[in-house]
C-alpha cells in the first residue's frame, strides 16, 4: 500500500541585525535541494523578521498546506551547535523587529499557556540523529530566547496544537558550512517524521482497542 503523501513546511528567516546574511535561511535552501523522503511535499518560505507578518503568516502556511509538520529554523549567535527547542513562550517580547516594533502586550497570544511544548520527543529525535554519526553536534533547549525566533514557535504551536519543531543553527562557518547545516536539517526532520508517526500509530491503537 503506498504512502499517502504528506506535506511539511520548513521556514528560515531573512536578514536581521548583523546576520546580513540569515544562515537559517541558507540552511533550509540547503534542504530544499537534498529534499526528504520520497513521501514528503516540501515547502519552504523565507520569514521576514517582523511580529506583525509572522502573526499572519504562520496561520496562512498551516491552511494552505494543512501540513503533517511545521519546522521552523532559526539563527543563534550564541550557538555553536545545531540546538532542538522544545517548547515556545508566551510572554516577554521587548526586543524591536526589523520594523522597530514589538507586540505592546509583549506576548503572542493575550490569555494564551505561559509555555507550549513540541508533541515531538527533542530527547529522542536528538539521541536519533546523534547516532547517525553526521559530523554536526545537535543539542537541546528550552529557551528559544524571546524573539523572533520564539515567538514564530509560540505561535506555530498554538495554531496547530504542539504539531511544530524549531531548530537553531549557528551562524555560517562558525563552526559549519551551508551544506553541513542542509544536511543536518534534514537528518532532523526525517527523524522527527519517524517519531511523530510512531507516537500517531500508538495513539490509534489505543482508540482501537
Amino acid at each position: 500500500m503506498e504512502k499517502p503523501r504528506r506535506a511539511v513546511v520548513v521556514t528560515g528567516f531573512g536578514p536581521f541585525g548583523e546576520h546580513a546574511v540569515n544562515a537559517s535561511w541558507i540552511a533550509v535552501q540547503e534542504l530544499e535541494k537534498l529534499g526528504l523522503r520520497d513521501d514528503v511535499d516540501l515547502h519552504v518560505y523565507e520569514v521576514p523578521v517582523e511580529y506583525q507578518t509572522v502573526q499572519r503568516l504562520i496561520p496562512a502556511l498551516w491552511k494552505k498546506h494543512s501540513p503533517q509538520l511545521v519546522v521552523h529554523v532559526g539563527v543563534s549567535g550564541m550557538a555553536t551547535t545545531v540546538t532542538l527547542e522544545k517548547c515556545g513562550h508566551n510572554v516577554g517580547y521587548k526586543g524591536l523587529d526589523n520594523c522597530r516594533f514589538c507586540p505592546g502586550s509583549q506576548c503572542c497570544v493575550e490569555g494564551g499557556p505561559e509555555c507550549i511544548d513540541s508533541i515531538i520527543d527533542m530527547d529522542t529525535v536528538c539521541k536519533r540523529v546523534s547516532a547517525l554519526g553526521l559530523d554536526v553536534t545537535v543539542t537541546i533547549s528550552k529557551d528559544a530566547g524571546r524573539y523572533l525566533c520564539d515567538f514564530t514557535y509560540y505561535t506555530s504551536l498554538y495554531q496547530s496544537r504542539g504539531r511544530s519543531a524549531f531548530v537553531h543553527v549557528p551562524p555560517l562557518g562558525k563552526p559549519y558550512t551551508a551544506e553541513q547545516l542542509g544536511r543536518a536539517l534534514q537528518a532532523i526532520i526525517e527523524e522527527m517524521l519517524e517519531v511523530l508517526e510512531h507516537s500517531e500509530d500508538k495513539i490509534n491503537c489505543q482508540h482501537e482497542h
